[in-house]
């Protein structure tokens, strides 16, 4: 585990596409993201949801590019307070020698300066559940 990025990668058989759409789907993250559940949309790709790790308020906001098959996360405790350290990519499984209509996905973390060894550790184990989660959502579709 790096002390400044994490990433967790698997691979997804659906195509890349499809994956996109559900990582950019602000309300759909309440599926996977367990540091924000319950996600009620609060403005123009702003969401609002609960972390059911201590119960505190999360505010998210999803930047996304289809055309790089890139989603960014602002996650935050407040409006005022929301870096952009969370990131998804998907690649298109044929470009790495997957079948098609497959892709490959990658939740991607950065640490903040302040953010404590026990955050910090919590995040990276949190996006390997993660990820896992998204993969059986996409393929099983529960």
């Amino acid at each position: 585990m790096s002390a400044l990025f994490h990433g967790s990668t698997v691979v997804v058989a659906v195509p890349a596409e499809t994956a996109f759409a559900y990582l950019a789907d602000g309300l759909k993250q309440s599926e996977w993201a367990l540091g924000s559940w319950h996600r009620e949309k609060i403005g123009e790709q702003l969401f609002r949801g609960t972390s059911l790790f201590d119960g505190s308020e999360a505010f998210i906001r999803i930047s996304a590019d289809e055309s790089l098959l890139l989603v960014d996360y602002a996650v935050g405790p407040s409006l005022e307070q929301m870096p952009r350290v969370n990131s998804a990519r998907v690649v298109p499984g044929p470009l790495l020698g997957y079948p098609a209509d497959s892709c490959v996905v990658t939740l991607m973390k950065w640490r903040t300066a302040g953010q404590s060894d026990a955050l910090w550790e919590r995040g990276c184990v949190t996006f390997d559940t993660e990820i896992h989660m998204i993969k059986g959502r996409l393929e099983v579709g529960f």
